[in-house]
């Protein structure tokens, strides 16, 4: 068991403080020892601090060792919409080096997990996937869930914005007596993580922010732009290698063929029921598909040999790889209320405005949904200065994959850029998103954090990343049937 030394201190912390309530051990999912657990009651409206009032769930993995840092680890959840509390085992076992002298806290940014949450109804996995593939049953579905999301008591979805929980990031922060942390941030938490740099400068030690998306990035329009960017690397790589390129001697022009034959009904077997089901194939749902596997460059190796069979009209391996990564264990329910109420104030104003042209390959379905589902959601008021990205006052490590297909270098670069001079950007040549839990990437981290002098930290040695190898592609193993065998 994690030894208790902490919580009497915690205990003592939560009692000085009106708004906290009494922290107190707790277990949680896939972390092999006792946490801390508390709350802080907040404003739903930070304009009346006398209205209603939500509850911010927060968990502490204390430190192994007695004589531990005074600067914790925050780790900010990615989505938007994910529960950081609900990563807890993935994240014990990522930050497992730096947990041994310093406290991680995983706070549910308000929307997620146990902080006010705007869970949407999770679709029965056993209905037709005819209905999950169609739009119009997304958008009624969105319909309802934001028509009873705003029936909560915390339903006013104009409060969800990432200013306003940033703010409730630092009232934990203040309940547990830290005067700095250390920021860790992955996808949708690296802008939360910005934001929180740029509010409260002075309590920031140490930043790592993992596949960015920065605040003034467009999201729903960048999708197929960044999409499209990573397709265009892996059809150059099957050219480059030899057997892919045998296979595929032309891959783009064998998924446009492919492309221009939509929409089809095509016959698939039900993941979940194991019945096989017709369904109309369109050139939306394709591009949606393609993009899924790019996140993860081991799945990605296998996209050619599926668009290969899909062209040939044999569609499971197109459809096995693309949802391959659904349903991941330990990574908890997305909060689709909080998602929308986050893109649909801080994102959608902007994507009249946007320059990135949607790929030629993967079409804009994610922007037309985002635009048709934020036209009715209720916005909250972002603040102009949201969108920008002062220099940091604390050394900043900014992480990309090369072959990310949401948040690629180009953000990255640009961030770090306007960082300045305590920021610097790593790129992981052949990774996806998120590159923090990737080979040496840890030992990186661990050095970059526990480095005593920023300038040590800024110094970190990060060339053992040129070494990641890229996953090779994807060969069948197939036995050629006998004659007179059974099949």
């Amino acid at each position: 068991m994690r030894p208790h030394h902490l919580l009497p201190l915690a205990l003592a912390l939560g009692a000085s403080l009106a708004d906290a309530a009494l922290p107190e051990p707790c277990r949680l999912r896939g972390v092999e020892h006792d946490a801390v657990c508390g709350t802080v009651a907040r404003p739903l409206d930070p304009a009346r601090p006398d209205g209603p009032s939500i509850d911010i769930h927060y968990a502490v993995l204390p430190a192994l060792a007695r004589n531990k840092k005074p600067d914790p680890v925050f780790f900010f959840a990615g989505g938007p919409g994910q529960s950081a509390i609900e990563l807890a085992g993935p994240m014990s076992r990522l930050l497992a080096r730096l947990s041994n002298r310093r406290d991680i806290v995983l706070v549910d940014q308000r929307g997620t997990g146990r902080s006010a949450p705007l869970a949407c109804e999770a679709p029965d996995p056993t209905r037709p996937m005819r209905e999950q593939a169609d739009p119009a049953a997304m958008r009624e579905r969105l319909a309802r869930c934001r028509d009873a999301l705003q029936k909560l008591a915390h339903g006013d979805l104009r409060q969800y914005t990432t200013t306003i929980a940033m703010a409730d990031v630092d009232a934990v922060r203040q309940a547990l007596g830290a005067a700095q942390i250390n920021l860790v941030g992955g996808s949708y938490g690296t802008r939360a993580a910005l934001e929180y740099q740029r509010l409260f400068p002075q309590a920031v030690r140490r930043s790592v922010i993992d596949g960015v998306a920065p605040p003034d990035m467009v999201l729903p329009v960048s999708f197929s732009t960044d999409g499209q960017s990573a397709f265009d690397t892996l059809v150059a790589q099957c050219q480059a290698d030899a057997a892919c390129r045998a296979r595929s001697p032309d891959l783009r022009a064998q998924w446009r063929g492919l492309l221009a034959s939509l929409p089809r009904e095509v016959t698939l077997t039900h993941p979940v029921t194991g019945l096989p089901e017709r369904v109309v194939l369109t050139a939306d749902m394709a591009g949606a598909l393609l993009r899924a596997p790019l996140y993860a460059p081991a799945l990605a190796s296998a996209l050619p040999l599926a668009i290969a069979e899909a062209a040939a009209g044999r569609f499971e391996a197109f459809f096995g790889v693309a949802g391959a990564l659904n349903g991941r264990r330990g990574f908890g329910q997305m909060a689709e209320g909080m998602h929308f109420s986050v893109v649909c104030a801080e994102d959608a104003p902007r994507m009249a405005a946007a320059t990135d042209a949607p790929g030629a390959d993967l079409g804009d379905f994610a922007a037309r949904l985002y635009q048709e589902t934020c036209a009715t959601w209720p916005r909250g008021v972002v603040p102009a200065d949201f969108y920008k990205m002062p220099a940091a006052s604390a050394p900043t490590l900014v992480l990309s994959g090369g072959l990310d297909p949401v948040t690629p270098p180009r953000h990255g670069a640009r961030t770090a850029q306007a960082l300045g001079p305590m920021a610097r950007h790593v790129v992981v040549p052949n990774a996806g998103h998120g590159v923090m839990g990737i080979g040496c990437m840890r030992d990186v981290l661990f050095r970059f954090i526990d480095a005593e002098a920023g300038a040590d930290a800024l110094k970190v040695d990060t060339a053992c990343v040129e070494a990641i190898p890229r996953p090779p592609v994807f060969q069948p193993i197939r036995q050629p049937i006998q004659p007179g065998s059974p099949s």
